[in-house]
């Protein structure tokens, strides 16, 4: 009979601690992970970390039945176990909160966490049990949602509440949280650390996977850094601070804060005059927005995920309609034009999502180089291609942008994120451009892609060119930044100067709410 003592306050089975030994995965061409050891213990928070391709994921993906190890073993409170799907998983006590959450907008929090479980009654639905549960969850954990409402109604920190809900309901003594702060306002944050504290105190373990450094050291006990397949170490975090982590995950000295430099702002070289759009929902994307971006000037706008971002850069590069108001580059009113219009007025677009908009992924890195202007001289002649200026304006771009790639007829698919985005970053800087909309550029990336992609950005505002930065990074946006626009609900809420601007005060901002007394001019 199980020691009443050994239950967690959700009723399931405490997990004292999980091993992993001797962990090798083998894809064509790739060793994974090479001999790596993970463990976790009961009532700990143990941080992952590690560049993009380092092997986090693909250990997770172990420990969650989602891969299948070549070698090594798993031990559960010291007795092996087998994992040969995500439900041997779950049934074993381990959930995962993936970075995009895994729910269904148009059904209620209670329909989400019933989904794909047997119900009480047979063939009849049981949700008011389900909702029952979940509430008894909710205040055990501090999670405060209501089981009636759509997921559709919740903001993002809710959604990730109710993935927390659904690994509790399915008897999660051990969580994975991959990349779980994200897409978080920083109060979305702390109030996700406080319920990790609480999970960790009624004897939870916890397994942390995050970019952001400091968080790590706030909220873990332990940190592993694994470097190309490898376990380079696991030390206490209060050991080791966030250079040593930085230093440790990319193998040498990285520099945490950029030197911005001071840099004379000249004249607006992109305005936004009460510019309204649409968006992909049917619903209003911009509402009368208006703004400013000057040369020499990176312009950063935050906000959470889904408040009129997307929209905003996707109207400044043609891709979107304009239902309202103007958008001026340069004193000209270029509303309604098209992105082969605004590319010859010098307007550079480096999108969102790389693999989607900004390369095309069958094509060769040196094919994706000459995207915006493949119809020009001098790398078409006559109705053209000059493949060997082509050729020689790749291997350039290659060598200047540190891209690291087979060769220049390598196709885009195979590259890393950080190599796609290095492609991107060459091709719309290399053209001198005068105005740059920067949207997410570093989203996904490790610590150092990110960083030569800050400097890239940084040297481009040395030069006089207008930046416009979007990104839901809030540390990004306060590192790079001159000014920080919020957006919420489509609509501008504040523009803050740097020297004015805390994360609290963002945060504020993000979540809607507009401080009267730290208002600032909206140009």
């Amino acid at each position: 009979m199980t020691d009443p003592t050994n239950k967690l306050p959700s009723g399931r089975t405490r997990i004292d601690s999980l091993e992993m030994r001797g962990i090798t995965k083998r894809f064509p061409g790739v060793l994974a992970s090479d001999h790596v050891d993970f463990d976790v213990q009961s009532g700990e928070v143990h941080a992952l970390l590690g560049e993009n391709g380092a092997g986090k994921s693909t250990l997770m993906k172990i420990l969650y039945g989602l891969y299948h190890p070549d070698e090594g073993e798993v031990l559960l409170n010291g007795k092996p176990v087998s994992i040969a799907s995500p439900n041997d998983s779950i049934n074993l006590g381990i959930g995962m909160i993936h970075q995009h959450f895994m729910l269904v907008p148009s059904l209620t929090i209670a329909e989400n966490v019933a989904l794909g479980l047997p119900s009480s009654r047979g063939l009849l639905t049981d949700l008011d049990q389900v909702s029952k549960r979940i509430v008894e969850l909710a205040d055990i954990y501090g999670l405060r949602i209501d089981p009636s409402l759509y997921v559709w109604q919740l903001s993002v920190g809710q959604q990730q509440r109710v993935e927390i809900i659904k690994a509790l309901y399915r008897g999660a003594a051990l969580l994975i949280l991959d990349e779980p702060t994200a897409v978080l306002t920083p109060q979305e944050v702390d109030e996700l650390f406080v319920i990790m504290r609480q999970m960790v105190k009624d004897g939870h373990a916890l397994i942390f996977i995050s970019h952001k450094l400091h968080e790590v050291v706030e909220i873990s006990n332990r940190v592993t850094v694994l470097r190309d397949g490898r376990k380079i170490g696991t030390r206490p975090t209060s050991e080791i601070t966030k250079q040593d982590l930085a230093n440790w995950m990319v193998g040498r000295e990285v520099g945490f804060a950029p030197d911005r430099g001071n840099v004379e702002c000249g004249e607006a070289r992109l305005e936004l005059k009460n510019v309204s759009c649409g968006s992909d929902r049917g619903t209003p994307g911009l509402r009368g927005v208006s703004m400013e971006v000057c040369s020499g000037e990176i312009l950063g706008i935050a906000g959470v995920s889904g408040n009129g971002q997307r929209e905003l850069a996707e109207t400044i590069a043609g891709l979107r309609k304009v239902i309202g108001g103007q958008v001026i580059l340069e004193g000209k009113d270029v509303t309604g034009l098209s992105p082969a219009a605004l590319t010859d007025r010098m307007l550079s677009y480096i999108p969102e999502e790389r693999m989607r908009d900004g390369v095309i992924k069958e094509f060769t890195v040196a094919e994706n180089m000459i995207l915006r202007e493949h119809e020009k001289m001098p790398y078409s002649r006559m109705g053209f291609l000059n493949l060997g200026e082509i050729s020689r304006h790749a291997d350039e771009l290659i060598k200047k942008f540190q891209v690291k790639t087979p060769s220049r007829e390598t196709h885009a698919k195979n590259l890393s994120g950080g190599n796609i985005q290095k492609v991107v970053l060459a091709r719309e800087i290399y053209r001198t451009p005068r105005v740059i909309i920067a949207a997410q550029p570093t989203r996904g990336l490790d610590i150092g892609a990110t960083e030569y992609v800050r400097e890239r950005l940084l040297e481009q505002r040395r030069n006089g060119v207008a930046i416009m930065l979007i990104s839901e990074d809030l540390d990004e946006i306060l590192a790079l930044s001159d000014r920080i626009a919020v957006l919420y609900e489509g609509r501008i809420m504040d523009i803050v100067p740097r020297e004015q601007a805390t994360p609290q005060k963002l945060g504020l901002l993000m979540a809607g709410v507009h401080l009267e007394e730290n208002a600032s001019v909206v140009k």
